[in-house]
Protein backbone atom coordinates (compact mmCIF):
# COMPACT_ATOMS: atom_id res chain seq x y z
CA UNK A 1 0.00 0.00 0.00
CA UNK A 2 1.41 3.34 -0.85
CA UNK A 3 2.04 5.84 2.11
CA UNK A 4 1.27 9.25 1.66
CA UNK A 5 2.32 12.35 3.65
CA UNK A 6 -0.72 12.54 5.54
CA UNK A 7 -0.52 8.98 6.52
CA UNK A 8 2.77 9.05 7.88
CA UNK A 9 1.48 11.79 9.70
CA UNK A 10 -1.36 9.80 11.71
CA UNK A 11 1.00 6.85 11.77
CA UNK A 12 3.80 9.36 13.82
CA UNK A 13 0.25 10.09 15.53
CA UNK A 14 -0.63 6.60 16.21
CA UNK A 15 2.92 5.73 17.47
CA UNK A 16 3.15 9.02 20.21
CA UNK A 17 -0.08 7.79 21.52
CA UNK A 18 1.12 3.83 21.63
CA UNK A 19 3.69 4.90 23.76
CA UNK A 20 1.18 5.71 26.50
CA UNK A 21 0.73 1.77 27.14
CA UNK A 22 3.49 -0.12 29.01
CA UNK A 23 3.92 -2.55 26.25
CA UNK A 24 4.90 0.04 23.79
CA UNK A 25 6.39 2.03 26.54
CA UNK A 26 9.11 -0.59 26.58
CA UNK A 27 8.47 -2.25 22.99
CA UNK A 28 9.50 1.37 21.37
CA UNK A 29 11.98 1.97 23.60
CA UNK A 30 14.39 4.72 21.59
CA UNK A 31 11.60 5.74 19.48
CA UNK A 32 10.72 8.89 18.55
CA UNK A 33 7.84 9.48 16.72
CA UNK A 34 8.72 12.56 14.89
CA UNK A 35 11.72 10.88 13.62
CA UNK A 36 9.28 8.56 11.65
CA UNK A 37 9.92 11.06 8.31
CA UNK A 38 9.57 8.44 6.02
CA UNK A 39 8.61 4.81 5.14
CA UNK A 40 12.00 3.41 5.63
CA UNK A 41 11.89 5.09 8.41
CA UNK A 42 8.64 3.29 9.44
CA UNK A 43 9.42 0.09 8.16
CA UNK A 44 12.58 0.06 10.67
CA UNK A 45 10.15 -0.23 13.60
CA UNK A 46 9.75 -3.77 15.02
CA UNK A 47 6.70 -5.63 14.63
CA UNK A 48 4.02 -6.55 17.10
CA UNK A 49 3.16 -9.98 17.34
CA UNK A 50 0.64 -11.77 19.43
CA UNK A 51 3.25 -13.45 21.58
CA UNK A 52 3.83 -9.92 22.39
CA UNK A 53 -0.06 -9.11 22.96
CA UNK A 54 0.10 -12.54 25.47
CA UNK A 55 2.69 -10.98 27.44
CA UNK A 56 0.98 -8.15 27.97
CA UNK A 57 -1.43 -9.81 30.04
CA UNK A 58 -4.08 -8.31 30.85
CA UNK A 59 -3.77 -4.61 30.55
CA UNK A 60 -0.36 -3.87 29.51
CA UNK A 61 -2.04 -2.63 25.98
CA UNK A 62 -4.07 -0.16 27.61
CA UNK A 63 -2.86 3.20 25.94
CA UNK A 64 -5.94 5.15 28.09
CA UNK A 65 -6.79 5.55 31.20
CA UNK A 66 -8.86 2.21 32.35
CA UNK A 67 -11.81 4.83 33.15
CA UNK A 68 -12.02 5.68 29.63
CA UNK A 69 -12.43 1.74 28.57
CA UNK A 70 -15.93 0.86 28.12
CA UNK A 71 -15.52 -2.65 26.39
CA UNK A 72 -13.09 -5.80 26.45
CA UNK A 73 -12.60 -8.55 24.02
CA UNK A 74 -10.34 -11.19 23.74
CA UNK A 75 -9.09 -13.28 20.80
CA UNK A 76 -10.30 -16.84 20.35
CA UNK A 77 -7.03 -18.61 21.04
CA UNK A 78 -7.33 -21.84 22.79
CA UNK A 79 -3.28 -21.92 24.24
CA UNK A 80 -1.63 -19.40 26.58
CA UNK A 81 -2.61 -16.63 28.04
CA UNK A 82 -5.10 -14.43 26.21
CA UNK A 83 -5.20 -11.70 24.36
CA UNK A 84 -7.29 -8.94 26.17
CA UNK A 85 -8.11 -6.06 23.95
CA UNK A 86 -9.61 -2.80 25.56
CA UNK A 87 -12.43 -0.63 23.49
CA UNK A 88 -13.07 3.28 24.39
CA UNK A 89 -16.63 4.38 23.31
CA UNK A 90 -14.80 6.20 19.83
CA UNK A 91 -13.56 2.75 19.61
CA UNK A 92 -16.77 0.93 19.49
CA UNK A 93 -18.25 3.67 17.55
CA UNK A 94 -15.32 3.85 14.65
CA UNK A 95 -16.22 -0.10 14.94
CA UNK A 96 -19.63 -0.12 14.18
CA UNK A 97 -18.82 2.80 11.46
CA UNK A 98 -16.48 0.46 9.56
CA UNK A 99 -18.92 -2.47 10.25
CA UNK A 100 -22.09 -0.44 8.45
CA UNK A 101 -19.89 0.08 5.29
CA UNK A 102 -19.33 -3.35 5.05
CA UNK A 103 -22.91 -3.95 4.85
CA UNK A 104 -23.67 -1.14 2.62
CA UNK A 105 -20.70 -2.34 0.17
CA UNK A 106 -22.60 -6.03 -0.46
CA UNK A 107 -25.64 -3.99 -0.80
CA UNK A 108 -27.29 -4.65 2.62
CA UNK A 109 -29.82 -1.59 3.72
CA UNK A 110 -31.75 -1.22 6.27
CA UNK A 111 -34.71 -2.73 5.02
CA UNK A 112 -32.84 -6.17 5.25
CA UNK A 113 -32.96 -8.40 8.54
CA UNK A 114 -29.56 -9.47 9.26
CA UNK A 115 -29.55 -13.01 11.48
CA UNK A 116 -26.17 -13.23 12.65
CA UNK A 117 -25.07 -16.47 14.14
CA UNK A 118 -21.26 -15.76 15.20
CA UNK A 119 -20.69 -16.19 18.68
CA UNK A 120 -21.16 -13.16 21.55
CA UNK A 121 -19.08 -12.92 24.61
CA UNK A 122 -15.34 -11.77 24.86
CA UNK A 123 -15.29 -12.91 20.77
CA UNK A 124 -15.48 -9.85 18.58
CA UNK A 125 -17.67 -11.98 16.13
CA UNK A 126 -21.30 -11.25 17.34
CA UNK A 127 -21.58 -8.08 18.50
CA UNK A 128 -19.59 -6.31 15.28
CA UNK A 129 -22.44 -8.03 12.93
CA UNK A 130 -24.85 -6.80 15.60
CA UNK A 131 -23.53 -3.01 15.97
CA UNK A 132 -23.01 -2.45 11.91
CA UNK A 133 -26.70 -3.92 11.62
CA UNK A 134 -28.05 -1.28 14.32
CA UNK A 135 -26.00 1.34 12.98
CA UNK A 136 -27.40 1.13 9.16
CA UNK A 137 -31.00 0.47 10.95
CA UNK A 138 -31.33 -2.93 9.77
CA UNK A 139 -33.43 -5.29 11.90
CA UNK A 140 -31.11 -7.65 13.65
CA UNK A 141 -31.80 -11.22 14.66
CA UNK A 142 -29.07 -12.09 17.27
CA UNK A 143 -28.75 -15.87 17.50
CA UNK A 144 -25.84 -16.90 18.20
CA UNK A 145 -24.05 -20.21 17.47
CA UNK A 146 -25.47 -23.40 17.02
CA UNK A 147 -29.78 -24.83 17.89
CA UNK A 148 -30.14 -24.79 14.12
CA UNK A 149 -33.78 -25.95 14.47
CA UNK A 150 -34.14 -22.89 16.15
CA UNK A 151 -31.89 -20.83 13.54
CA UNK A 152 -34.16 -22.12 10.54
CA UNK A 153 -37.39 -21.48 12.26
CA UNK A 154 -36.48 -17.82 12.50
CA UNK A 155 -35.33 -17.50 9.26
CA UNK A 156 -38.43 -18.56 7.84
CA UNK A 157 -40.46 -16.72 10.67
CA UNK A 158 -38.91 -13.73 10.36
CA UNK A 159 -37.99 -13.82 6.82
CA UNK A 160 -34.32 -13.22 7.28
CA UNK A 161 -32.75 -11.83 4.15
CA UNK A 162 -29.19 -11.93 5.18
CA UNK A 163 -27.34 -14.39 6.96
CA UNK A 164 -23.89 -14.46 8.65
CA UNK A 165 -21.71 -16.83 9.68
CA UNK A 166 -18.48 -18.79 9.34
CA UNK A 167 -18.38 -21.09 6.39
CA UNK A 168 -18.54 -24.45 8.36
CA UNK A 169 -21.65 -23.51 10.02
CA UNK A 170 -23.56 -21.86 6.81
CA UNK A 171 -22.60 -25.15 4.94
CA UNK A 172 -24.34 -26.89 8.10
CA UNK A 173 -27.02 -25.04 7.69
CA UNK A 174 -27.70 -24.92 4.20
CA UNK A 175 -26.91 -28.68 4.29
CA UNK A 176 -29.95 -28.54 6.78
CA UNK A 177 -32.29 -26.62 4.67
CA UNK A 178 -32.00 -29.14 1.97
CA UNK A 179 -32.36 -32.54 3.88
CA UNK A 180 -35.89 -30.47 5.39
CA UNK A 181 -36.92 -29.91 2.36
CA UNK A 182 -37.65 -25.61 3.41
CA UNK A 183 -35.70 -23.93 0.62
CA UNK A 184 -38.80 -22.29 -0.44
CA UNK A 185 -39.51 -20.55 2.23
CA UNK A 186 -36.51 -19.33 3.02
CA UNK A 187 -36.01 -15.54 1.97
CA UNK A 188 -32.15 -15.20 2.10
CA UNK A 189 -30.59 -13.00 -0.51
CA UNK A 190 -26.87 -12.57 0.81
CA UNK A 191 -24.67 -14.24 3.29
CA UNK A 192 -21.64 -12.80 4.77
CA UNK A 193 -18.88 -15.34 5.89
CA UNK A 194 -16.29 -14.66 7.95
CA UNK A 195 -13.77 -15.78 10.65
CA UNK A 196 -11.97 -19.11 8.61
CA UNK A 197 -10.44 -19.76 5.23
CA UNK A 198 -12.90 -21.00 2.90
CA UNK A 199 -12.09 -22.70 -1.06
CA UNK A 200 -14.16 -21.89 -3.73
CA UNK A 201 -15.80 -25.75 -3.68
CA UNK A 202 -16.98 -25.01 -0.57
CA UNK A 203 -18.20 -21.13 -1.23
CA UNK A 204 -20.13 -22.39 -4.08
CA UNK A 205 -21.96 -25.06 -2.06
CA UNK A 206 -23.15 -22.54 -0.09
CA UNK A 207 -23.74 -20.51 -2.39
CA UNK A 208 -26.36 -22.57 -4.37
CA UNK A 209 -27.64 -24.48 -1.63
CA UNK A 210 -28.66 -21.43 0.25
CA UNK A 211 -29.82 -19.35 -3.25
CA UNK A 212 -27.53 -16.35 -1.81
CA UNK A 213 -24.71 -13.97 -2.94
CA UNK A 214 -21.82 -14.46 -0.53
CA UNK A 215 -19.34 -11.55 0.54
CA UNK A 216 -16.04 -12.17 2.68
CA UNK A 217 -15.79 -10.09 5.40
CA UNK A 218 -12.32 -9.53 7.08
CA UNK A 219 -11.21 -8.56 10.29
CA UNK A 220 -9.26 -10.27 13.61
CA UNK A 221 -10.07 -9.22 17.16
CA UNK A 222 -6.93 -7.58 17.60
CA UNK A 223 -7.81 -5.05 15.16
CA UNK A 224 -10.98 -4.12 16.15
CA UNK A 225 -12.74 -7.27 15.23
CA UNK A 226 -14.89 -8.42 11.78
CA UNK A 227 -15.66 -5.25 9.64
CA UNK A 228 -12.22 -3.94 8.29
CA UNK A 229 -12.76 -5.48 4.80
CA UNK A 230 -15.34 -6.91 3.05
CA UNK A 231 -15.14 -8.04 -1.16
CA UNK A 232 -17.94 -5.70 -3.10
CA UNK A 233 -20.15 -6.91 -5.68
CA UNK A 234 -17.80 -7.43 -8.29
CA UNK A 235 -15.74 -10.15 -6.29
CA UNK A 236 -12.10 -8.65 -7.53
CA UNK A 237 -11.01 -8.74 -3.52
CA UNK A 238 -11.62 -7.43 -0.38
CA UNK A 239 -11.81 -3.34 0.03
CA UNK A 240 -9.90 -2.99 3.42
CA UNK A 241 -10.77 0.81 5.20
CA UNK A 242 -7.50 2.66 4.77
CA UNK A 243 -8.70 5.46 6.61
CA UNK A 244 -8.40 3.50 9.81
CA UNK A 245 -5.61 1.57 9.08
CA UNK A 246 -2.39 0.80 7.18
CA UNK A 247 -1.30 -2.17 5.33
CA UNK A 248 1.77 -3.60 4.31
CA UNK A 249 2.77 -7.35 2.63
CA UNK A 250 5.42 -8.78 4.09
CA UNK A 251 7.43 -11.50 3.44
CA UNK A 252 7.43 -14.00 6.01
CA UNK A 253 10.64 -15.30 5.66
CA UNK A 254 12.87 -12.42 5.24
CA UNK A 255 10.42 -9.92 6.89
CA UNK A 256 10.97 -7.08 4.37
CA UNK A 257 8.22 -6.12 1.15
CA UNK A 258 7.42 -7.91 -1.04
CA UNK A 259 7.02 -6.94 -5.02
CA UNK A 260 4.08 -5.02 -6.15
CA UNK A 261 1.01 -7.84 -6.33
CA UNK A 262 2.97 -10.98 -4.91
CA UNK A 263 2.02 -13.10 -1.93
CA UNK A 264 2.63 -12.44 1.49
CA UNK A 265 2.00 -11.80 5.07
CA UNK A 266 -0.55 -9.11 5.66
CA UNK A 267 0.71 -6.54 8.49
CA UNK A 268 -1.88 -3.56 9.68
CA UNK A 269 -0.97 -0.62 11.39
CA UNK A 270 -4.12 1.20 13.41
CA UNK A 271 -4.56 4.92 12.43
CA UNK A 272 -7.11 5.72 15.06
CA UNK A 273 -7.39 2.92 17.53
CA UNK A 274 -7.47 4.50 21.00
CA UNK A 275 -7.69 1.42 23.49
CA UNK A 276 -5.00 -0.16 22.03
CA UNK A 277 -3.75 1.00 18.98
CA UNK A 278 -1.27 -1.68 17.09
CA UNK A 279 1.50 -0.86 15.28
CA UNK A 280 3.05 -3.08 12.47
CA UNK A 281 0.93 -5.94 13.81
CA UNK A 282 1.87 -9.38 11.92
CA UNK A 283 -1.55 -11.17 11.40
CA UNK A 284 -0.10 -13.99 10.21
CA UNK A 285 -2.61 -14.08 7.36
CA UNK A 286 -1.54 -14.84 3.82
CA UNK A 287 -2.62 -12.72 0.79
CA UNK A 288 -1.62 -9.94 -1.88
CA UNK A 289 -2.19 -6.31 -2.30
CA UNK A 290 -4.72 -5.97 -5.66
CA UNK A 291 -3.37 -3.39 -7.67
CA UNK A 292 -5.51 -2.58 -9.86
CA UNK A 293 -8.32 -0.14 -9.38
CA UNK A 294 -11.60 -2.19 -8.37
CA UNK A 295 -13.86 -2.23 -10.98
CA UNK A 296 -16.77 -0.88 -8.64
CA UNK A 297 -15.34 2.47 -8.55
CA UNK A 298 -14.25 2.31 -4.58
CA UNK A 299 -11.38 4.09 -3.55
CA UNK A 300 -9.98 1.64 -0.92
CA UNK A 301 -7.28 -0.81 -1.65
CA UNK A 302 -8.41 -4.29 -2.23
CA UNK A 303 -6.44 -7.81 -1.17
CA UNK A 304 -7.29 -11.23 -2.75
CA UNK A 305 -8.67 -13.94 -0.39
CA UNK A 306 -6.45 -14.76 2.43
CA UNK A 307 -4.97 -18.49 1.32
CA UNK A 308 -4.08 -19.56 4.44
CA UNK A 309 -1.61 -18.54 7.54
CA UNK A 310 2.29 -18.10 7.76
CA UNK A 311 2.26 -19.68 11.29
CA UNK A 312 0.33 -23.05 9.76
CA UNK A 313 -2.38 -23.40 12.17
CA UNK A 314 -5.63 -24.39 11.47
CA UNK A 315 -9.27 -23.75 12.71
CA UNK A 316 -11.49 -26.98 13.91
CA UNK A 317 -14.82 -26.73 15.25
CA UNK A 318 -14.15 -23.09 16.88
CA UNK A 319 -10.67 -24.37 18.04
CA UNK A 320 -6.96 -23.12 16.70
CA UNK A 321 -4.88 -25.73 16.12
CA UNK A 322 -1.14 -24.98 15.96
CA UNK A 323 1.12 -28.46 15.16
CA UNK A 324 4.10 -27.27 18.12
CA UNK A 325 0.95 -27.73 20.60
CA UNK A 326 0.20 -31.01 19.26
CA UNK A 327 3.94 -32.00 19.42
CA UNK A 328 4.03 -31.40 23.20
CA UNK A 329 0.55 -32.78 24.30
CA UNK A 330 2.26 -36.17 22.26
CA UNK A 331 5.46 -35.58 24.37
CA UNK A 332 3.19 -35.58 27.46
CA UNK A 333 2.28 -39.76 26.13
CA UNK A 334 4.14 -42.12 27.97
CA UNK A 335 3.25 -44.67 25.18
CA UNK A 336 3.15 -42.52 22.07
CA UNK A 337 6.04 -42.25 19.81
CA UNK A 338 6.95 -38.44 17.90
CA UNK A 339 5.28 -39.31 14.43
CA UNK A 340 1.34 -38.30 14.21
CA UNK A 341 -0.54 -37.19 11.07
CA UNK A 342 -3.39 -35.56 11.56
CA UNK A 343 -6.80 -35.52 9.14
CA UNK A 344 -9.06 -32.98 9.21
CA UNK A 345 -12.51 -34.14 6.99
CA UNK A 346 -16.50 -32.46 6.55
CA UNK A 347 -18.34 -35.43 6.76
CA UNK A 348 -22.27 -35.50 7.53
CA UNK A 349 -22.52 -31.41 7.64
CA UNK A 350 -19.99 -31.32 10.31
CA UNK A 351 -16.23 -31.48 10.88
CA UNK A 352 -13.99 -34.38 12.08
CA UNK A 353 -10.41 -34.78 13.20
CA UNK A 354 -8.72 -37.83 13.09
CA UNK A 355 -5.09 -37.90 14.93
CA UNK A 356 -3.16 -40.90 13.96
CA UNK A 357 0.15 -41.71 16.26
CA UNK A 358 2.47 -44.30 16.36
CA UNK A 359 2.97 -46.75 19.26
CA UNK A 360 4.61 -49.46 20.26
CA UNK A 361 2.44 -51.14 21.84
CA UNK A 362 1.03 -54.05 19.38
CA UNK A 363 -1.71 -55.53 22.15
CA UNK A 364 -5.38 -54.63 20.81
CA UNK A 365 -6.99 -53.95 24.17
CA UNK A 366 -3.74 -52.03 25.24
CA UNK A 367 -3.61 -49.91 22.06
CA UNK A 368 -7.85 -49.21 22.71
CA UNK A 369 -6.98 -48.12 26.19
CA UNK A 370 -4.00 -45.75 24.68
CA UNK A 371 -6.19 -44.60 22.38
CA UNK A 372 -9.10 -43.77 25.35
CA UNK A 373 -6.40 -41.78 26.76
CA UNK A 374 -4.94 -39.71 24.09
CA UNK A 375 -9.13 -38.54 23.09
CA UNK A 376 -9.27 -37.46 27.02
CA UNK A 377 -5.73 -35.52 27.38
CA UNK A 378 -6.24 -34.26 23.38
CA UNK A 379 -9.61 -33.01 24.26
CA UNK A 380 -8.31 -31.38 27.48
CA UNK A 381 -4.92 -29.79 25.87
CA UNK A 382 -6.11 -29.18 22.69
CA UNK A 383 -9.89 -28.22 23.14
CA UNK A 384 -11.17 -30.79 20.52
CA UNK A 385 -13.14 -34.17 20.87
CA UNK A 386 -10.96 -36.18 17.79
CA UNK A 387 -10.93 -39.69 16.51
CA UNK A 388 -7.66 -41.41 17.61
CA UNK A 389 -5.98 -44.21 15.74
CA UNK A 390 -3.09 -45.67 17.23
CA UNK A 391 -0.84 -47.89 14.57
CA UNK A 392 2.58 -49.30 14.26
CA UNK A 393 6.21 -47.97 14.10
CA UNK A 394 6.90 -47.18 10.85
CA UNK A 395 3.23 -47.49 9.83
CA UNK A 396 3.02 -43.30 9.06
CA UNK A 397 5.07 -41.78 6.10
CA UNK A 398 8.58 -40.64 6.08
CA UNK A 399 10.20 -37.61 4.43
CA UNK A 400 13.55 -36.45 3.98
CA UNK A 401 12.59 -33.08 3.73
CA UNK A 402 10.05 -31.52 6.79
CA UNK A 403 7.00 -33.78 7.45
CA UNK A 404 3.67 -32.42 6.41
CA UNK A 405 1.52 -33.50 9.28
CA UNK A 406 -2.37 -31.95 8.97
CA UNK A 407 -4.28 -33.14 6.04
CA UNK A 408 -6.62 -30.51 5.67
CA UNK A 409 -9.68 -32.06 3.42
CA UNK A 410 -12.45 -29.60 3.86
CA UNK A 411 -11.70 -27.53 1.09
Amino acid sequence: MKMTDEMLAQIRTSVRHAKNSRFYQSHFAGVEPDDIKTIDDFRALPFTDKDDLRDAYPLGLCAVPTDEVVRIHSSSGTTGAPVIIPYTRKDVDDWAIMFKRCYETAGITRADRIQITPGYGLWTAGIGFQLGAELLGAMAVPMGPGNTDKQIRMMIDLRTTVFTATSSYALLVAEEIEKRGVKDRICLKKGVIGSERWGPKMRKRIASELGVELYDIYGLTEIYGPGIGINCDRSEGMHLWTDYMYFEIIDPKTLGPVKEGESGEIVITTLQKEGAPLIRYRTHDITREIMDPCSCGSDYPQIAAILGRSDDMVKVKGSIIYPSKVDEFLAGVRDASSEYQIMIDHLNGRDQLTLFFETKIKDGKARRELEKQVAQGFKKSIGILAKIRAVSIGELPRSEKKTTRIFDNRY
